[in-house]
């Protein structure tokens, strides 16, 4: 029988700097749930809103897998191992942290905000030599579809990026009254449903924008779009 916890979006942490408004699903900085430090092997899901003119300072990561999807605005990233890139609505990019990098992440655009979703994974490896990716993926590659985003580096699937980690992520737009099935690739992994926008649901769950569903002890999930929706689908190891 399916294990779930519901995470809706009104309880995520929040905190408001003026220059970043920041919503956590999972404990972070000055936001802290014992109930919510992870699911998985997903440490970090941070929705940013990043003002005109602003971004975060050079900063270290090191030993996670790092993934940003940027929903809305334009974010430049530059980083110890010599990118400068920009990031756009529907590229996806990844960084392994590995044994460490510094990198750091602008808004030029004066007026407009960059709404960027990050996610920190937990890696199965540790003090990797640090790497960078960054991909295009197509709005049309997930109408009705699951479209491989993430998945590990020695089982890559669709185009999609690489970590060092047994995980996956997906993205799929439905249209109301569309549905899509995962299975699951192994035992011990579950999932983790984040909507973006509209209305999913799952395991007799209804899923808003912004809410997020964890779902285990299961061989395959069915979402299924009662509005509209965009949302993210990620499979991790549950014990790592």
């Amino acid at each position: 029988m399916a294990t779930t916890v519901f995470h809706p979006a009104s309880e995520r942490g929040h905190a408001n700097h003026g220059w970043l408004n920041a919503h956590h699903s999972f404990s972070f900085a000055g936001w802290y749930d014992p109930s919510r430090i992870h699911y998985g092997a997903l440490r970090v899901l941070n929705d940013d809103i990043v003002a005109g003119g602003k971004g975060f300072g050079t900063h270290p990561h090191d030993n996670m897998e790092i993934i940003t999807i940027v929903l809305d605005g334009v974010l430049e990233h530059k980083d110890s191992m010599g990118h400068t890139q920009t990031i756009s609505p529907g590229e996806v990019q990844v960084m392994s942290a590995g044994s460490g990098v510094f990198h750091s992440e602008y808004n030029h655009d004066a007026k407009k905000p960059v709404n960027l979703l990050q996610t920190w994974i937990f890696p199965n490896e540790r003090n990797v030599t640090p790497r960078y990716d960054q991909k295009m993926f197509e709005d049309a590659g997930r109408d009705n579809r699951l479209q491989a985003l993430v998945a590990p580096l020695n089982r890559l699937e669709d185009g999609a990026l690489g970590i060092h980690q047994d995980a996956w992520i997906y993205r799929a737009s439905l249209a109301a009254g569309e549905q899509v099935t995962h299975t699951l690739h192994g035992t011990g992994n579950g999932v983790y449903v984040f909507v973006i926008n509209g209305v999913v649901s799952a395991e007799g769950q209804t899923l808003n924008r912004r809410d997020a569903l964890g779902i285990a002890d299961v061989e395959t999930v069915t979402l299924t779009a009662s509005q509209d929706a965009d949302f993210l689908v990620f499979e991790l190891p549950m014990n790592f």
